[in-house]
């Protein structure tokens, strides 16, 4: 792929897809046409140059691909008025077809994912694939489950819609709430890859964690009275504002011990407490709520020994209470050995493994906390487990150098 076809996908794919499946109303004919307009870029800027507006001739290539394609099916009189809309050009692309409840195209079709005729894991796949157009690779390492199993998923998701008749478009005002915990969960995945990626040379995707930001923007203005949207808005906000410290000039990943702190985005540090001032921490803080504040608390830190790690340790027991998350378990094991207690840390993370199998954030934290507790044998084995699993270059190196450079211990 040329590096202007290469650069239009990383910008322009997402859109382009939620575009074409909310026109269309078919997921597969919008995919395909779409991976063909791009092969035929691929010749025809090398041949040609490349166009003033590449989305625009993206999009309009892939609509004509996709009219080509329904006109050579057999079902082609019941098929063809489904794309009576008008044909895109070759300047700014822009949604139609849909309600004007949700005014962003992507956010359209990822609250139409969201139907509750589709089952919990589909709905997620869909989002992740068609309204934030992840791979399937992608998408299967941030929902923990093999590629295969979550291509099968995807396709029985696709054939539910068309046998079922869910239509693609915006629900009722009355419906955006009762969607809402899908689509959140989906944009914090799609933050999750940009903030840490599971595949890939580089440890940070900033376009995909700035799309989830978006979003979340779009979605705080769409439903005010949820405070949900809000707390997921400002912990995106407040981890992204550490985003230029969490590698070094090498793409090497830096611990949040050792980030420059003078590096982290101050402004953003401050719009993502702001945000936190309409959440509420009481018996009834949601997941978002409660993972805000575990970041604000690293935010608030000048220093990171001046951290309050038992603070955190806490939050993230009453997160785990409320999500049953095998990360989230793991995620407080490391809490609790940092406010003192690698023991119990230890412990946590075994039972954190039973869950998380072939994840090797697991073996990681577990090679860290035996250094810590002087078992370097074990220790040593543990950070060969985690080196085969590991997927990333960035990650990769910072495993190698943390096993080379054992913990003190605790």
């Amino acid at each position: 792929m040329s590096g202007a076809v290469e650069q239009a996908y990383r910008e322009h794919w997402p859109r382009l897809l939620a575009l074409l499946v909310t026109r269309l109303r078919r997921f597969d004919l919008a995919e395909e046409s779409l991976q063909d307009a791009f092969a035929a870029a691929v010749e025809r800027w090398d041949r040609d140059g490349v166009p003033a507006n590449p989305a625009g001739w993206l999009m309009t290539a892939a609509w004509r691909r996709a009219l080509d394609r329904v006109r050579r099916e057999e079902a082609d009189r019941e098929r063809l008025p489904l794309l009576v809309v008008d044909a895109p050009g070759t300047g700014t692309v822009t949604g139609a077809g849909v309600g004007d409840e949700v005014g962003d195209e992507r956010l359209r079709l990822l609250f139409a994912c969201c139907h509750p005729a589709l089952a919990p894991d589909a709905r997620t796949a869909l989002m992740l694939r068609f309204g934030a157009g992840l791979t399937t690779a992608e998408i299967a390492r941030l929902c923990l489950v093999p590629e295969p199993t979550m291509a099968a998923r995807l396709t029985r998701a696709k054939k539910k819609i068309a046998q079922a008749g869910i239509p693609l478009r915006a629900p009722a005002p009355a419906d955006l709430a009762g969607r809402l915990d899908g689509l959140l969960t989906a944009v914090y995945l799609l933050f999750s890859e940009g903030y840490r990626a599971t595949g890939g040379p580089a440890l940070l995707r900033p376009r995909l964690a700035q799309e989830a930001i978006r979003l979340g923007y779009e979605l705080g203005l769409l439903l005010p009275d949820e405070p949900e949207p809000v707390a997921l808005l400002a912990l995106m906000v407040l981890q992204h504002a550490r985003r230029d410290a969490r590698v070094d000039g090498d793409g090497h990943l830096v611990r949040l011990a050792e980030q420059d702190r003078s590096r982290w985005h101050p402004t953003e540090l401050r719009h993502g407490c702001e945000l936190l001032a309409f959440v509420r921490d009481d018996g009834s803080s949601g997941r978002y709520a409660l993972e805000a504040l575990i970041a604000a608390e690293h935010a608030k830190a000048v220093t990171a020994a001046g951290t309050d790690w038992a603070r955190i340790a806490g939050l993230y027991e009453r997160l785990e209470a409320r999500t049953g998350s095998p990360v989230v378990r793991l995620n407080r094991a490391v809490a609790v050995a940092e406010a003192g207690d690698s023991a119990l840390a230890l412990a946590l993370t075994e039972e954190a493994a039973e869950r998380l199998p072939g994840h090797h954030l697991v073996p990681a934290v577990r090679a860290e906390l035996l250094q810590r507790l002087g078992r370097s044998g074990e220790a040593g084995a543990a950070w060969e487990a985690s080196l085969r699993l590991v997927r990333t270059e960035p990650e990769r190196q910072y495993l190698l150098r943390r096993a080379a450079a054992p913990a003190p211990r605790s």
